[in-house]
């Protein structure tokens, strides 16, 4: 049986990543500070779906339906002797970390947030790092890193790491990159540290540089209502495409920020939790910093609008598309062409989002269509620091 810790495993990928490692027969422990349930409370808003009211709640809805135990922890990866102590009396052989703040929008809306973002995630990987170090040195940390590192170059994006010609010499370094966020940069700063962390210290990691992930269910959370994953629509915690799936429920115009050419990779929630399966049960040497580009599709803003336009009519919704003034600071056309071929040959195999918008998104959305505040939505928050415009 494997020991696998899931670090964030109250949020929107982590809980059904834990389900999943339980369902499949591993020993599972979560961890989780609430920093988005804080968030939320903070700003007003809320999941569209109904997610029970803690981890220990969550954990004993799935002990009773599944038979299956997960242990949780309710903490903060910035404490490092609550980090010592699970990974002292735990000892993972494998370590899944989610625990970051992850939206760009929240670490661009103040000081204290930015400065929240880069303690959580910074400090709270630096500390994982050294209790694998220190405690459990043949674990293998699976840290969910971001596509958005990159930015948006020029030239093809490769898998962490690009050949270099200069001056009549070439080497292998790691690829460029240009965060779009200070989120982005803390991101940034985790892969330096934890890629030092294989070079120096012989620690073992795969860094899976995610795009946005779309879909609410899974297996799991099919079993039973109480065992949901968030799903979050607000201009904080919200992406692009979950925006105009509600948009399109409720009867608003889709919301294109800007000429809507800014591209990225797609991949389902269900494809996700394959991705960390597959890393987990194939992992790296003793030393060795891998990089997957974890994403099966590339669309823009404005095909993404297109695609829900679509896809509600199939449901009788009629959708329309509206641009507005974009609140960030970011390329609205450019070159988009990145690799992500390393979890396909270990059998990944994609989840197509024409195939399943309706069925894994709006379907699921106008059952919750009475929950859905569409004042939480229009951007506030703009990167230059103006009030955004509505």
């Amino acid at each position: 049986m494997t020991k696998v810790l899931i670090l964030g495993g109250d949020g929107y990928l982590g809980w059904p990543t834990a389900m999943r490692f339980s369902a499949t027969g591993n020993h599972v422990h979560v961890v989780d500070n609430y920093l988005r349930r804080d968030a939320h409370h903070a700003n007003g808003t809320r999941s569209l779906t109904p997610i029970a009211r803690d981890l220990p709640t969550r954990v004993s809805v799935w002990e009773k339906v599944s038979g299956r135990r997960i242990a949780c922890t309710e903490g903060d990866l910035t404490n490092w002797d609550l980090v010592a102590e699970v990974f002292d009396e735990f000892r993972p052989d494998v370590v899944v970390h989610y625990g970051e703040q992850p939206s760009a929008p929240y670490s661009m809306a103040s000081r204290g947030q930015c400065v929240r973002t880069q303690m959580n995630n910074v400090v709270g990987t630096l500390n994982v790092l050294w209790a694998i170090r220190d405690i459990t040195p043949d674990a293998h940390l699976v840290k969910l890193g971001t596509m958005g590192e990159y930015g948006t170059p020029n030239i093809d994006i490769e898998e962490g790491f690009i050949e270099i010609r200069h001056n009549g010499r070439s080497d292998v370094l790691p690829y460029p990159k240009l965060p779009g966020s200070l989120y982005h940069c803390s991101k940034v700063h985790d892969s330096t540290n934890i890629h030092f962390a294989c070079r120096v210290w012989g620690l073992r990691a795969t860094d899976l540089n995610q795009g946005v992930v779309y879909g609410i269910e899974t297996p799991e959370t099919r079993l039973d209502e109480r065992l949901q994953t968030r799903f979050d629509y607000d201009e904080t915690f919200g992406t692009a495409l979950n925006r105009f799936c509600v948009q399109a429920v409720a009867g608003h115009p889709l919301t294109v920020y800007g000429k809507g050419g800014q591209t990225r990779g797609y991949l389902n929630i269900v494809d996700t939790l394959r991705c960390v399966e597959l890393t987990a049960n194939n992992p790296p040497a003793t030393g060795e910093y891998r990089v997957f580009n974890q994403f099966t599709e590339q669309y823009s803003i404005r095909k993404l609008a297109e695609l829900v336009k679509q896809a509600g009519a199939q449901l009788g919704l009629d959708v329309t598309i509206d641009r507005v003034d974009n609140p960030r600071v970011e390329r609205e056309g450019h070159y988009y062409n990145a690799a992500h071929t390393k979890l396909r040959d270990l059998g990944l195999e994609p989840t197509l989002l024409s195939e399943t918008l309706v069925e894994s998104m709006l379907g699921v959305i106008q059952r919750y269509k009475d929950r859905i505040d569409e004042a939480a939505i229009p951007p506030k928050t703009t990167w230059r620091g103006e009030p955004a415009l509505t």
